[in-house]
């Protein structure tokens, strides 16, 4: 409890109020007066005050609307309020404590009852402004941990992100005419995804786990990738399991985007007609992210120069994705892909040129993240033969 307790005194006679203070001043208490209810509730605004001492029967405003409106101020909640009053009625303390009130004195006010009340209800709202000062503090440090909390998930988010990002250009990197492929077609799929309804965070998680479709190729020897020529049977055989590897690699992922991924990489060979790999699915059996990234990694397949082709003028490769409508892609997803065909050009024309030089350090990424895939792909069940990198 501080030095000298504040007491607001408010009754609207002067001798009863003269006679409060000659009891309380000699114990240490400060007092402040008021002779009407309006008069204290002024007060109350402008000075800091611990106990309240307020005569029920005033004119205008009396005790018990004056407490009523001292409690409809947050702040006040805790403020004791000691109604003094004349009244002996049951009923008229029931009023008292439904317009809640701490306390009732009788009048004529006893001196040593006045000071044995007064001591005991400061000591609870002392208490009580000491937990309230520590609730504050508790929260404020909730809140800043919270924050540093806050802070240190996006840092770890951001370098998940980051992490996964490179190992992305890492299984593009063999190639150096693919070094924007993935930027391109994680956007493209963007595109088509908010064309058919998805909601913001779906779309994030998409564009995070695009890059991450052919994520397998680096467990995909090079002389197969880099071949200028077309795959024989055999070749053609490995090459399919780049989805395989891709979603064991990704598999059992407690993240959102990388379970898409995971998803993506497994289905986004798959055709509408059932004709595509690795597990012949056909329409609706195909995951939708696997529908919408087939369509966006075929056209900037088509669009783009490979070691086994050049790229395809605009007008022949929109062709070709036209005509694949019902039978390699979902129609819908084509039907999209031609109603935002104008922003995927401009993705496209954003992207071009971009190439994986920009990059170099990932040279060795690619040496290290090779002998993970490795062992991730043998323990799924390939043969190590089939993750010769050698060209």
């Amino acid at each position: 409890m501080k030095d000298s307790p504040a007491i607001l005194v408010v009754d609207d006679t002067v001798q009863n109020i003269d006679l409060l203070e000659a009891y309380l001043i000699p114990h240490g208490y400060s007092v402040r007066k008021a002779s009407s209810g309006q008069e204290a509730l002024d007060i109350l605004d402008a000075c800091e005050v611990d106990l309240v001492l307020l005569d029920v029967m005033m004119p205008g405003l009396d005790g018990f609307q004056v407490t009523k409106r001292i409690r409809a101020v947050p702040k006040f909640r805790l403020l004791p309020i000691v109604l003094i009053t004349a009244l002996k009625e049951t009923e008229d303390r029931v009023l008292g404590i439904e317009a809640g009130c701490d306390d009732f004195l009788s009048k004529p006010v006893e001196k040593s009852e006045l000071l044995a009340r007064v001591k005991s209800l400061l000591e609870v709202k002392d208490y009580n402004d000491k937990m309230s000062s520590y609730r504050s503090i508790l929260e404020a440090e909730v809140s800043q941990r919270t924050d540093e909390l806050h802070m240190a998930l996006v840092k770890v988010q951001a370098a998940a992100l980051d992490t996964i990002m490179r190992l992305s250009w890492a299984s593009e990197y063999k190639d150096e005419d693919t070094g924007a492929h993935i930027k391109r077609m994680s956007r493209y799929s963007v595109a088509l995804a908010r064309h058919l309804g998805f909601d913001d965070k779906a779309l994030d998680n998409l564009l995070h786990a695009g890059p991450m479709h052919d994520v397998g190729k680096i467990g995909i020897p090079d002389k197969i990738v880099l071949k200028p020529g077309k795959l024989d049977s055999i070749e053609w055989a490995i090459m399919k399991k780049h989805t395989v590897i891709g979603a064991s690699i990704l598999a059992h992922s407690d993240t959102d985007f990388i379970r898409m991924g995971e998803t993506i990489a497994m289905s986004h060979h798959e055709k509408w007609d059932g004709t595509g790999y690795p597990r012949g699915l056909s329409g609706k059996e195909i995951p939708l992210v696997g529908r919408i990234t087939a369509v966006a990694d075929v056209f900037d397949a088509l669009t783009s120069r490979r070691p086994y082709k050049e790229a395809f003028p605009l007008d022949k490769a929109l062709a070709i994705i036209k005509e694949g409508r019902g039978a390699h892609f979902d129609p819908e997803v084509v039907d999209a892909f031609f109603a935002c065909q104008d922003e995927i050009l401009g993705i496209k024309a954003l992207f071009d040129g971009e190439e994986n030089n920009s990059v170099p350090e990932l040279k060795e990424l690619i040496q290290e993240y090779q002998g993970i895939v490795k062992r991730t792909a043998e323990t799924a069940g390939y043969s190590a033969e089939c993750f010769d990198t050698q060209p």
